[in-house]
């Protein structure tokens, strides 16, 4: 069956929602843009001195969209009643049109982290709980099944970026994490901590990393914490998207690009082995083949590189590609129609 989409009403407001939160982080700005290259690209920083000492606040990749908005900080401080009032009506509309909003624990949660600047420092929230938030990218409907929560929220981010940046966030996840009511969970054999379980429920947060290699724990010092590094992670965090969790007037976070996400199913599908994981295999191949269905007719373009960006990486990434379509004639039909 095609998905559903939502209104043009819906679609629009989501997108000015989006608008101004990206607008409301960029009047934030309180001293000069700073510039600073590394590996060909160009990072962004609020420059400001406190007393006698000069700060630096990192503020984002220097894309166009970013200058456009920080050169513009001091009109929108000046328009911060206005926009704030906005938000709230225009979320106030998105629930109205039956945009499904992120539940409490994990909105809070992710204010929390938002407000410490987790996002704004490079992570990005992976998962289901980034999967739900689809639906205002696309614009699509989803029922309560395909939003099904596992109880996992976790995010991403790259170590060698997490380093580079030279900046922190204003309040340790670990921290937010424990005032949630969050017990730490540590590793073995080292008890490096890299998730945290909720002690009046199910609900586990984690901290992810790319491995190339080894699957070790490695450090996000930006991020203050430790994460758990996997294969294949390096491919769906790679140049993510804004969105916004639907909590009080929205929550801006960071997720992947939803085609990499989807194709990044097809694999993890593959990896999980055991009878627990077949339910979770199960859940990816869905999200998958929910996703490719509506990139095929939307974007199609985007799907293709995406998918033959995954297969020029090497022969065991087609293999569990191929794995994984094997049991989706459908999808895999959908694919071979994008050549």
């Amino acid at each position: 069956m095609p998905a559903l989409s939502h209104s043009r009403a819906a679609q629009v407001s989501y997108q000015d929602l989006l608008r101004l939160h990206l607008e409301e982080t960029a009047s934030e700005l309180i001293g000069s843009v700073e510039e600073r290259v590394r590996n060909g690209r160009c990072y962004l920083y609020d420059r400001f001195r406190i007393g006698t000492e000069m700060k630096s606040r990192y503020l984002g990749e220097g894309t166009p969209e970013l200058r456009a908005r920080l050169a513009r900080a001091a009109e929108l401080r000046a328009g911060a009643g206005a926009r704030r009032a906005g938000m709230t009506r225009l979320a106030r509309i998105l629930r109205a049109e039956g945009f499904i909003a992120t539940d409490r624990d994990t909105g809070s949660l992710l204010l929390a982290f938002a407000r410490a600047g987790v996002f704004r420092l490079g992570g990005t929230l992976v998962g289901t709980a980034a999967y739900a938030l689809y639906q205002g990218e696309l614009g699509v409907r989803f029922d309560s099944d395909e939003l099904a929560q596992t109880g996992d929220i976790d995010f991403a981010s790259f170590e060698r970026l997490s380093v580079a940046l030279g900046d922190r966030v204003e309040e340790n996840p670990g921290d937010i994490l424990q005032a949630l009511k969050f017990d730490p969970v540590p590793g073995m054999p080292d008890r490096q901590v890299w998730k945290w379980r909720q002690n009046r429920g199910e609900a586990l947060v984690e901290f992810l990393t790319p491995a190339f290699g080894d699957e070790t724990v490695k450090p996000l010092p930006a991020l203050g914490v430790s994460a758990q590094a996997l294969n294949y992670l390096n491919y769906l965090i790679a140049d993510p998207i804004p969105a916004i969790a639907l909590y009080r007037s929205g929550v801006l976070v960071q997720i992947p690009r939803p085609e990499r996400f989807a194709i990044h199913k097809l694999i993890v599908a593959d990896r999980r082995r055991g009878g627990a994981d077949q339910a979770k295999a199960r859940k990816d191949r869905g999200q998958a083949a929910f996703l490719i269905g509506i990139l095929a007719q939307d974007r199609p373009d985007d799907l293709a590189e995406a998918l033959a960006e995954a297969q020029a990486r090497g022969p065991r990434w087609r293999q569990r590609i191929g794995a994984s379509l094997s049991r989706m004639p459908d999808t895999a039909a959908i694919l071979r129609d994008l050549a």
